[in-house]
C-alpha cells in the first residue's frame, strides 16, 4: 500500500468508540444505582451492629430495640474486640458501637472503662448498660469490650477507632481490607509492614530517585556510562546474592532463632537467595554473550536520546498516565464499595441488624470488573498512541531545522479528534485475553485444595498460554498504533500493514528490540538491586520482631514497577522510531524525488 505519513486523517473505528460509550453508559448506570440504592453513609461514616449510622440521627429498624438512636455526637465506630476481629459468613464477628471519642490510653479494667466514660462522655459498653452498672452488673464483661482495651485513634475521613498496637493494627486492617485463608501468616506480614512503614516509604522514595537518575543516564548515554551501568549491575547482583546467603546462614546457625517470625524469615531468605543466584547466573551469562554488541546498543540509545531531547515532555508521560489511572481506580473502588452496601435490613435474634445483598448485584460487580480492565487498558493504549504520534510527527518532518513546536500536544489532539476508536479496539482485544486468565486464577484459588497434580499443571499451562498470547498482542498493538499515527487508518488495516513491515524487517527490528530491551532490563535490575540492598540494611536490625522479608519483597516489587514506568518511555520511543525508519526505507529510495525522512544526524 502507499504510506501517507501524517498527510491524511479521518475518524477511525467509530463503531468501537460508540460501543465504548455504550459500555460506559452501563457503568454510569451502575454508578448511579450504587449511589442511590447503596448506603454510602454506612461506608463513609460507619455504623454499629444495631443499624445506627454514626454521626447522624437514625430511623428505628423493626425488631431492633437499640436502633433509631441519635448519634449526632457519636462519630466514631468502636469494635468491642478490636484485637480479635474475625470474619464469619462474610461478616465481622465483633459487635460495634458508635462512640464520641476513641480511648487514647490502654484500659485494663471495668473501672477504667467507667472512669473513661465519666471523664470523656464516651461509653464503650452496650447502649442499654448504665455507666454506674459497669462494675456492678454481672453481665458487664459480656456487654463491654474485651480487656485490655488497646489505645486507638481515628484517621481523617476514616471514622473508626483504629488500635495503635502493631499486632492489633494488622488484624484490624486485614479484616477490613481482605479475607484471606492464612490469617495468622497475613497478620505477621502486615504487622511487619506497618511496623516498618517509615523504612518502606523511604526505600520507595529511594527507588524513585534511582529511576530518575537512570532516565538521565539513558538520556545522555555514552559508552563509558554503559560500561559503568553493567559493572554496577554485576556488582549489585553478586553483592545482593552474597548478602542474602550470608543472612540465611546467620539466621540458620543462630541458636536463639525460636520465634515463628524468625523461622518465616529463614524460609523466605532461602527462597530469595536461590532466586537471586539463578537470576545472577542467567544475567551474567547473557552479558558475557552479548558483550560484542555493546557499541551497537550505545548507538541505539544515543539515537533515542536525541529524539527524547527534541520531545522532553515524553519523560512526563508516565506520570500523567499514572495520575489518570489512580483517579479512575479510586472511582472504581468507591463504586464497588457502594455496590457492596446495597441490601435490605434484617434483624437477628439478638436484636442486631444485618444487611442482605440483593440478587443481581454480583452481575453488576462483574460488569464493573470488566470496566476496570477495559478502561485501564484503554488509558495505557492512549499513552502508547500519544508517544507514537509524537515520534511520528518529529520523524516525518522534512524541515529538520524547524521541528514541530508541540509534538506531544499535537499527538494528543490527533488522538482525541480521530483515533480514540482505534485505542478502544486495541484495548478491548487485550481485555478479551486478560479476562480468561483472571477467571482461571479465580477457579484455581477455589479448587486448589481439591485439585490433583495434573489439574494444577493444566492450570499453569493455561496461564502461560494466555500470558504469551497477551504479550504478543501487546507487541503488535503497539506497532498498529504507530501505523495509525502514520497513515491514519483503522486498527485492522494498521495491524495488517504493521505485520507486513515487521515481517519484511523482522531480523533488523528483532535485533534492535532485543538488545535495547536487554539494556533497559539491566537498568531495572540496577534499581531493584540497590533498593533491596538498602532494605536489607534497614530491616535486619530488628530481625526478631517482624516478618520483614515480605515487606522487603514489596519494596523490590515497587522498585521494579517504578523503574519500568520510567524506562518504558525509552522502549516505546525506540520501537516507534525504528518502525518509522523501516517505513521510510520501504517507501523512499533516497533520490531527489523520494528523499528519506530520516535525519542524518541521528545515524
Amino acid at each position: 500500500r502507499e504510506w501517507r505519513p501524517v498527510a491524511y486523517r479521518k475518524c477511525t473505528d467509530t463503531v468501537w468508540l460508540l460501543l465504548f460509550f455504550l459500555f460506559w453508559t452501563g457503568l454510569i448506570f451502575i454508578t448511579g444505582y450504587a449511589v442511590m440504592a447503596g448506603a454510602a453513609e454506612r461506608l463513609v461514616l460507619g455504623c454499629d451492629s444495631f443499624g445506627n449510622i454514626c454521626g447522624r440521627k437514625n430511623a428505628p429498624v423493626k425488631g431492633a430495640p437499640l436502633s433509631g438512636k441519635d448519634m449526632t455526637n457519636k462519630k466514631y465506630v468502636f469494635f468491642l474486640n478490636s484485637c480479635g476481629l474475625e470474619i464469619q459468613n462474610l461478616k465481622i464477628s465483633s459487635l460495634s458501637l458508635c462512640v464520641s471519642s476513641c480511648p487514647q490510653e490502654q484500659l485494663n479494667s471495668l473501672e477504667d472503662l467507667q472512669s473513661f466514660a465519666r471523664n470523656n462522655g464516651s461509653c464503650l459498653c452496650i447502649y442499654n448498660l448504665n455507666i454506674s452498672s459497669y462494675t456492678l452488673d454481672p453481665k458487664a464483661a459480656e456487654l463491654c469490650p474485651a480487656l485490655p482495651v488497646p489505645p486507638s485513634k481515628s484517621f481523617p475521613f476514616f471514622n473508626r477507632c483504629v488500635p495503635q498496637n502493631s499486632e492489633c493494627y494488622s488484624k484490624y486492617a486485614s479484616v477490613l481490607i481482605s479475607m484471606v485463608n492464612e490469617m495468622d501468616v497475613f497478620h505477621r506480614i502486615l504487622s511487619g509492614i506497618l511496623a516498618r512503614r517509615d523504612a518502606v516509604i523511604g526505600l520507595s522514595v529511594l527507588a524513585l530517585a534511582f529511576s530518575f537518575i537512570l532516565v538521565l543516564v539513558f538520556r545522555f548515554i555514552r559508552t563509558l556510562l554503559v560500561h559503568t551501568l553493567i559493572a554496577l549491575v554485576v556488582f549489585g547482583l553478586l553483592f545482593v546474592s552474597g548478602v542474602l546467603w550470608w543472612l540465611y546462614y546467620d539466621y540458620k546457625d543462630d541458636p536463639s532463632t525460636e520465634l515463628e517470625t524468625e523461622k518465616e524469615n529463614v524460609k523466605f531468605l532461602l527462597g530469595y537467595a536461590i532466586f537471586s543466584t539463578i537470576v545472577t547466573v542467567v544475567l551474567l551469562s547473557l552479558i558475557f554473550a552479548l558483550r560484542k554488541r555493546l557499541q551497537f546498543t550505545v548507538q541505539l540509545f544515543q539515537i533515542v536520546g536525541k529524539i527524547i531531547g527534541r520531545i522532553p515532555f515524553l519523560l512526563f508521560q508516565p506520570l500523567w498516565t499514572l495520575l489518570i489511572l489512580i483517579v479512575f481506580w479510586v472511582f472504581w473502588v468507591a463504586v464497588l464499595l457502594s455496590l457492596g452496601t446495597i441490601g435490605t435490613a434484617q434483624t437477628t435474634s439478638g436484636g442486631q441488624v444485618e444487611y442482605r445483598a440483593l440478587s443481581g448485584i454480583c452481575y453488576m460487580a462483574w460488569y464493573h470488573f470488566v470496566g476496570l480492565i477495559w478502561t485501564s487498558e484503554f488509558i495505557l493504549a492512549c499513552q502508547q498512541m500519544t508517544i507514537a504520534g509524537a515520534v511520528v510527527t518529529c520523524y516525518f518532518n522534512r524541515n529538520k531545522n524547524s521541528p514541530p513546536p508541540h509534538p506531544v500536544l499535537s499527538s494528543i489532539s490527533v488522538l482525541f479528534c480521530y483515533h480514540l476508536g482505534t485505542a478502544v479496539k486495541g484495548s478491548f482485544l487485550v481485555t478479551i485475553l486478560r479476562i480468561p486468565r483472571i477467571i482461571l486464577l479465580y477457579l484455581y484459588n477455589i479448587l486448589k485444595q481439591k485439585e490433583s497434580a495434573c489439574a494444577k499443571c493444566l492450570f499453569k499451562c493455561c496461564f502461560c498460554w494466555f500470558w504469551c498470547q497477551e504479550s504478543c498482542l501487546r507487541y503488535f498493538n503497539q506497532h498498529a498504533y504507530t501505523t495509525t499515527a502514520i497513515n491514519g487508518t483503522n486498527f485492522c488495516t494498521s495491524a495488517k500493514d504493521a505485520v507486513f513491515i515487521l515481517a519484511k524487517n523482522s531480523s533488523k527490528l528483532a535485533s534492535i528490540s532485543c538488545f535495547g530491551d536487554f539494556i533497559l532490563f539491566l537498568g531495572k535490575v540496577f534499581v531493584v538491586c540497590f533498593t533491596v540492598f538498602g532494605g536489607l540494611m534497614a530491616f535486619n536490625y530488628h530481625r526478631e520482631l517482624q516478618a520483614w522479608v515480605v515487606p522487603l519483597l514489596l519494596v523490590g516489587f515497587f522498585a521494579y514497577v517504578t523503574s519500568h514506568s520510567f524506562l518504558s518511555v525509552f522502549e516505546v520511543t525506540a520501537d516507534a522510531m525504528f518502525f518509522c525508519f523501516a517505513v521510510d526505507m520501504e517507501t523512499n529510495d533516497g533520490s531527489a524525488e523520494k528523499p528519506y525522512f530520516v535525519d542524518q544526524e541521528l545515524l
